[in-house]
């Protein structure tokens, strides 16, 4: 498990808790409750594409060294 994982994890876990926290206790407000659901589904995002964009540039590298052997391949014949 990543450290990125685990954090995404403990800001879920907190936000639930505040959640919690304002709907039987009524201490913290709406918006700061609002606010920290925000701040943990932002990371998360933030998160995820960054995974995308290195799987996006794996991608296009393994794309570009088939393209190389196609054309070492049309040569060849």
């Amino acid at each position: 498990m990543k450290i990125t994982d685990i954090i995404i994890w403990i800001l879920f876990l907190i936000s639930i808790v505040i959640a919690g926290w304002y709907v039987f206790g009524n201490l913290p407000t709406f918006e700061e409750t609002l606010l920290i659901l925000i701040i943990s589904i932002l990371f998360t995002l933030s998160v995820k594409v960054g995974q995308m964009g290195t799987k996006m540039n794996s991608l296009e590298k393994s794309f570009s060294h088939l393209a190389k052997d196609f054309k070492e391949h049309t040569k060849n014949k």
